[in-house]
């Protein structure tokens, strides 16, 4: 895993987290945020990390963003003003 900030421009901060993982599969990407979405067999998660990452960030005025390639990993960008 790597986590790296830069700033993104008038006063935001970015913090990127990024890994070399199995990725995300394209179909599931616009789910990762949905509350109570897991990939993890029943009594192995809730599916709440990213919807209560989301949340937070946001109610901080930021915004989060992902990309991903099955079989070469992910990133997570994180802006905050």
């Amino acid at each position: 895993m790597t986590v790296t900030t830069h700033d993104g421009g008038g006063g935001d901060l970015v913090i990127t987290v990024s890994d070399d993982g199995p990725g995300i599969p394209p179909e599931l990407l616009p789910r990762i945020f949905d509350p109570f979405f897991t990939t993890k067999p029943a009594g192995k998660g809730t599916g709440l990390g990213l919807s209560v990452s989301f949340r937070i960030i946001e109610d901080h005025g930021g915004s989060i963003t992902v990309t991903s390639e099955p079989g070469i990993g992910s990133c997570f960008a994180v802006t905050l003003p």
